[in-house]
This record gives structure tokens, sequence and C-alpha cells, in this order.
């Protein structure tokens, strides 16, 4: 009963009920003229839903030509319509949602132009066939594809590359870690019991022993190494920003350093708004999701650092609202060992970088300041 209230229009249901109360009245009444105005009322709704039975014999396949845009690209939807059989006068159209606020129609193939988008991701479907009758008291829809989804990412900017120690990262990049193993050299220190005499340096110690006369032996020393990982958390609550047009470009300043670290071939995560990239995703895909109103900052934090472990440096980026005392706070999800830096995205300020001990806090004006600011490696 609900599915058939659903099919029926606003205007099928005004006739069907002024049908059966003009037939009943003229039952009672008397009036043979309500008694077959009711009758013919309900006569047209009848054909009305007949016309609307069955799938009808149409195959719909809808293609896009590219599912990844910045948004002064454009993109094209193909839509095969492939009717079998006979086609009658009746035959269903087909209607493409894109997006909310646009719907096309078909009656047989075509293609569609798609342009125009806002960063965001835009829903291409599902298609449907609408099944009705002329006088539009029926209409029925069934839906023949998948939804297929848009991803309109941000506005970047080309980088340089991130360093030589993030960009060619074959043995890892150093920590301040001491380590009796490992391939970046740190120092030579005085054997003690139980370390490896694979270690001791004997060139040093043959040296020490001709000058001294010590037999005292020296062992290399060494700083853990771990491979790069770069975290960009970019940060959605609304109480962070003045307006929505700060986010935009805090999500464009993210997605520019994400980009130059993937084509520096850098494992990188990435938390924005509270949607996390994933393995099996492209990483620029979280920065169409992202929505304003996101979890606070020290949540979306706390996730990135749950979720990459083995970070290496992470990237902050949030609107000019947090004191320093807030970052402060926010970074120690991470380790102490893990480089941080923070990108306050300010309309009202100067583009400038500052210096800590906790963290580096870049100001960033507008979008275009961004590879002057990263200059000269400061994300190393």
């Amino acid at each position: 009963m609900v599915r058939l209230l659903e099919v029926v229009s606003p205007a099928g249901r005004l006739l069907a009920v002024a049908s059966a109360v003009g037939w009943v009245l003229g039952a009672v009444l008397g009036w043979d003229e309500l008694v077959l105005l009711g009758a013919t009322g309900l006569v047209l709704l009848a054909l009305a839903c007949g016309l609307t039975l069955g799938r009808g014999a149409v195959r719909v396949d809808v293609s896009v030509a590219k599912r990844r845009l910045r948004p002064d690209e454009s993109t094209r939807c193909a839509v095969e319509v492939e009717h079998h059989g006979r086609r009658t006068l009746f035959a269903p159209e087909v209607e493409l949602p894109i997006g909310r606020d646009r719907v096309e129609v078909f009656d047989s193939g075509r293609e569609v132009e798609v342009a125009g988008l806002r960063r965001g991701v835009i829903a291409v479907g599902p298609a449907t066939t609408v099944r009705g009758d002329p006088l539009g008291l029926v209409r029925r829809t069934v839906a023949m594809t998948e939804v297929v989804e848009l991803f309109v990412h941000p506005l970047t900017v080309p980088l340089a590359p991130l360093g030589t120690g993030l960009l060619r990262d074959l043995e890892g990049c150093t920590t301040n870690d001491v380590s009796m193993s490992d391939l970046a050299f740190h120092a030579l220190r005085e054997y003690a019991p139980g370390d490896d005499r694979r270690h001791i340096h004997w060139r040093s110690t043959a040296k020490l022993a001709a000058s001294t006369q010590d037999g005292r032996f020296l062992v290399r020393q060494y700083l853990d190494s771990r491979r790069a990982h770069v975290v960009v958390v970019v940060d959605g609550a609304e109480q962070s920003y003045p307006d929505p047009s700060v986010f935009e470009t805090a999500l464009s300043a993210g997605a520019s350093v994400v980009q130059r670290a993937v084509a520096d071939g850098i494992d990188t995560s990435v938390v924005a708004s509270g949607h996390l990239s994933g393995r099996a995703q492209h990483v620029l895909d979280v920065f169409a999701r992202a929505e304003l109103g996101g979890p606070s900052l020290a949540e979306v934090t706390a996730r990135a650092a749950a979720a990459a472990p083995d970070a290496t440096l992470l990237v902050l980026v949030t609107g000019a609202r947090h004191g320093y005392g807030d970052l402060r706070a926010v970074a120690t999800a991470f380790p102490a060992e893990v480089r941080k830096v923070v990108l306050r995205v300010d309309p009202r300020q100067r583009t400038a970088r500052s210096a800590s001990t906790a963290f580096t806090v870049l100001t960033l004006r507008r979008l275009g300041d961004l590879p002057v600011l990263l200059a000269g490696g400061t994300l190393q």
C-alpha cells in the first residue's frame, strides 16, 4: 500500500478522493451525473496505473570519462539507452541526476558535459526509468544503475620537493634516538660489557692505544632511522575559521603538501575534517569529502596519531583562532621525535614563519604564498 501511494502523484490522489466522494454522494443523492463522473475518474486512474506496470525492456549504462577533477576542469557522462523489443508510444524516459540540482532527461543515448563544479563529491545517478501516463496521475521510477561519484579536488599550487632527507629516503630519515645498530653514524664511545664486538672501530682504537698506551676499545654509536611518513591533518571545526573561504584555503594548502609528498614517493596519511585516507583510496579524495563543521582539532589529531604510529613529520593545518598553548597541547598526541609544523591560515596577517622548541608555526595569508613559505627546507 505504501509503495502504491508513492507511485500516485498528488494530482492522482486528488482525483481518486474526488471520484470516490462523487460516486458515494451520487449514489446517496440519486444523481447519476456524479456517479458517472466518479466512475470515469476511477477508470482513468486505473488505466494510468496500468501504463506503469512492468520494468520495460530498457538497458541503461552510464560511464564517466574522468572521475577526479579540479574545479576548473570538466568531464563528460556518456549515457547509453537501449530499448529491447518494440518501442511503444509510452516508452519510459530515463532521468540522470547530477548533483543535487541538475536532472538530465533522455529517451535515447547521449553525452552530457559536467562543468562549473565546486570542490566536493558530486553524485551522478542512479539513472532511473520513468513510466507514467500523459495526465501525470501516476509516476513510477526504477533505478537502473549505481551511483557514480565525481571527486572535485581543491585547488593546489606546485611546491618544490620537500627536502633530500624526505625525498631520497632509501635508508629512512634519522631521529634523535641513539641506537647501537643502524645506518646513520653518530659518534664513538668507550666499549661497555654487552656491546656487540662487530661495532668496535678498530682504527680509532689503535690510534687511542698508540697515543695513550690505553687498552680501551671504542665502539660506533648510531642514530635510529625510520622511513619517512608524512601526516597531514586539516582542522574542520567550524569555530576554527572566521568564514568558509578560509577553510577552503586550508584544504588547498593541505592538498598541495600531500600532492608534493606523493610525487616525492613519501608515505602519506591524511585526516581532513574527520575523514581519514585509506590505502586503496586516492589520497586527495579525502579533501573532496571534507566539510566545515567536523570534529575538533584535538579529536582529528588524536585519530591521525592512532592511524599513523610510524609518523616522522606532522603538518597541522588550521585557522588563526587557536593559541600557542592549544596547539602545543594538541601536538602532544604525537611523540616528541616527530617533527611538527603548524600551518595557520589567516588572511588578516602577513605570511610569516616562526620556530619554537616544540614545533614550527607558519602563517599563511593566501594560497599563492605557500611555495615561498615552504621554500628552504621548512618541512625537513
